[in-house]
C-alpha cells in the first residue's frame, strides 16, 4: 500500500464510503430482482390459468 502521507484517513475513508455504497446498491438491486421475479411468475401462472 502507498504511503499516503496526511491524507492518509480521507483517501481511506472515501474508499470505505465507496465500498459501503456499492454493497449497499448490490443489496437492494439483488433484492428488487427477487421481487420482480416473483411478480413476473405470479403474472405467468395467472395468465396459464386463464388462458
Amino acid at each position: 500500500m502507498p504511503d499516503l502521507g496526511k491524507y492518509a484517513d480521507t483517501v481511506l475513508s472515501a474508499y470505505g464510503v465507496s465500498i459501503l455504497l456499492l454493497a449497499g446498491l448490490l443489496v437492494l438491486t439483488l433484492r428488487r430482482g427477487a421481487k420482480v421475479r416473483a411478480q413476473l411468475k405470479e403474472v405467468e401462472e395467472r395468465m396459464r390459468r386463464n388462458g
